[in-house]
């Protein structure tokens, strides 16, 4: 059964799962605000500043009209930065209102909510109105979009509350080199794919100072640790940051050049300034915006998180990646479990 489904966000991620969503046999209409990207979408069909040599179907087409977008919709997915998720939630949430729709919601943003430190489904739950939606869900996991371009086998997880919502999108979005699992905790599955991000920044700074493999490793696995930490403190499953929402997220974006919070700490491991990555970037480096949601909310929960800590003083207090490595290297011993 052909569903339409509405993808707010045509970055490097929105664009390949409206991809997906296309090859799947539904109805997609991807939505972008700037209309020189929507041109070349639908003229050119590429989408270059996201991603590089690839082709998108003809038939598959972009809009700069939200209205458009929604027009009949049965499902929405959200996929922009998580600064601007609640400006979109509430022009979405008026056209929805207007047009009589009540769709399942669902995103892929990866970030908390700078000031508020919100997860991105409590706030599209704040800004759109239950009459206008069935349930709220997310899509998360080690998914690379450009090792889906090339149908990299990719196995990610949706989460919902309501699971037979999040059986709705295992159904929407699976097939032969795209694989879904489920899973009904949406707080850890959030928390694990915002914070990796931050994990990543930390990845790439070592690998720009030279550091290898043992490294990376204690940086991942004691970033786990970490990031399980403040997620149980909100009652997530310590199971779900084992899994491909945890773990799993970290391994791809802690290790892949593809990952642009990898990109920006390899830059800032090289010793270039904060303010010229993200310039030179011209993309949103969500794991800079989490690391100082993630730094104030650990402070105000009592939770422990040297590592997201170490980040922050880097990116905000002009301390250089060797100091930050140095302290966290000569911390008091402590035991590993516990």
């Amino acid at each position: 059964m052909t569903e339409k489904v509405a993808v707010i966000g045509a970055g490097s991620w929105g664009s390949m799962l409206a991809y997906i969503l296309h090859q799947n046999g539904n109805d997609v209409r991807l939505y972008a605000r700037n209309l020189d990207q929507v041109n070349e979408f639908n003229q050119e069909h590429t989408n270059t500043r996201y991603l590089k040599d690839f082709t998108f179907p003809e038939e598959m087409k972009a809009t700069n009209s939200l209205e458009e977008a929604l027009d009949g919709v049965d499902n929405v997915l959200f996929i922009v930065p998580s600064q601007v998720t609640r400006s979109v939630a509430k022009q979405v949430n008026s056209i929805l209102a207007e047009q009589k729709l009540q769709p399942y919601l669902i995103h892929g943003s990866k970030g908390l909510e700078k000031g508020s430190f919100k997860r991105i489904s409590q706030v599209l739950e704040e800004e759109i109105s239950a009459a206008n939606r069935k349930s709220i869900s997310v899509i998360s996991g080690p998914s690379q979009a450009e090792g889906v371009a090339k149908q990299d086998p990719t196995l990610i997880t949706v989460a919902s509350e309501d699971m037979k919502s999040a059986e709705h999108f295992q159904k929407l979005f699976m097939n032969d080199y795209f694989r879904v699992y489920t899973n009904n905790d949406i707080i850890g599955v959030e928390i694990g794919g915002a914070l990796k991000n931050i994990i990543a920044l930390g990845a790439g700074a070592l690998y720009g100072l030279g550091y290898g493999d043992n490294a990376k490793a204690a940086l991942m696995t004691r970033g786990v640790a970490e990031i399980s930490r403040l997620g149980v403190s909100f009652g997530a499953n310590p199971q779900t940051f084992t899994g491909l929402s945890g773990m799993g997220d970290i391994i791809v974006t802690a290790t892949s050049s593809d990952s642009r919070n990898w990109r920006a700490g390899y830059q800032l491991g090289k010793g270039k300034k904060l303010d010229d990555i993200v310039s030179d970037m011209g993309m949103v480096i969500e794991g800079i915006a989490t690391s100082e949601a993630v730094f104030d909310l650990a402070k105000e929960r009592g939770v422990e998180m040297p590592i997201t800590n170490a980040i922050h003083s880097v990116l905000n207090d002009d301390e250089t990646v060797q100091t930050a490595i140095a302290k966290l290297m000569t911390r008091e011993g402590r035991s590993e479990i516990g």
